[in-house]
C-alpha cells in the first residue's frame, strides 16, 4: 500500500498506526506504543529525515498531525476547514472545537476506549447511543446536554479500557459516571482543554 504524507487522494490508512506518529514526529495517540521516545524517531536509517522542511512542508506536517490525531480523511478535513472559516471566531480555534466534538473523539476523551481508531470501530458497529438513540457515524457532532451511553454488550470492554487507562483525565467539558458508563457533554470545548499541541494558524495558512 502506498502512503504519502501529502497524498490528498489516499483512502483511509490501514497500516501500523505508530508509523503516523513517526511521520509527524509527535505521538498522535496517548498510549505507550506511540509515546515511547524510540517510536518518535523519523522513518528511515537512523531516523534520517533528510533536508530541513521549508514553509510549505512545516505547514503540511502540522496539518497532518491534526488529521491523524482525529483520524479523518483529507476531504473531510477540508470540509471542517471550510465550515470553521464561515463561523464566528478564530478559524483555528473553531476548527479544533468542531473536531473535538466528534462522537468518536468524545469516547476517547471520556476514556471508554484507548485510541481514536477503537472509538471509530465502536461507533460504526452501533455500540454507542446519544440521548438513547443509536448513532453509527463517528463524525456525529455532540452538543451541550447530550448524554452518551454504551450498549450493554460492550460494557465489559469499556470497563477494561478504563482500568488500563488508570490516571486518564476526562476533559473538563465532559462529565463521567463510571458506574453507569455514561458521559454527559456539559459545555463546548475550548482550545486550552484539548490535550494535543498543534499550531492551528499554520494549518489555516496551508489552505489559503
Amino acid at each position: 500500500m502506498f502512503f504519502r504524507i501529502g497524498d490528498y487522494r489516499m483512502a483511509r490508512y490501514l497500516g501500523p498506526k505508530v508509523k503516523l506518529s513517526r511521520r509527524v514526529g509527535v505521538p498522535i495517540a496517548d498510549i505507550p506504543k506511540h509515546t515511547a521516545k524510540r517510536q518518535l524517531t523519523p522513518p528511515g536509517p537512523h531516523g534520517f529525515r533528510g533536508r530541513r522542511l521549508k514553509d510549505y512542508g512545516v505547514r503540511l506536517v502540522e496539518k497532518q498531525k491534526l488529521r491523524y490525531h482525529y483520524n479523518i480523511l483529507e476531504k473531510q478535513f477540508r470540509r471542517y476547514i471550510a465550515r470553521a472559516s464561515r463561523l464566528r471566531g478564530n478559524t483555528g480555534e473553531v476548527l479544533l472545537q468542531l473536531l473535538e466534538q466528534r462522537l468518536d473523539n468524545v469516547l476517547r476523551r471520556a476514556g471508554f476506549v484507548r485510541t481514536i481508531w477503537a472509538a471509530r470501530q465502536m461507533v460504526v458497529h452501533g455500540h454507542v447511543l446519544v440521548n438513547g438513540k443509536k448513532v453509527d457515524r463517528p463524525s456525529f457532532a455532540v452538543s451541550t446536554g447530550d448524554i452518551i451511553t454504551l450498549q450493554p454488550k460492550v460494557h465489559d470492554l469499556a470497563r477494561t479500557n478504563m482500568e488500563t487507562l488508570a490516571g486518564h483525565i476526562v476533559s473538563d467539558w465532559l462529565t463521567m459516571n463510571p458506574s453507569e458508563l455514561t458521559c454527559t457533554v456539559v459545555a463546548q470545548p475550548t482550545p486550552d482543554q484539548i490535550p494535543f499541541d498543534v499550531n492551528t494558524n499554520l494549518i489555516v495558512e496551508f489552505y489559503r
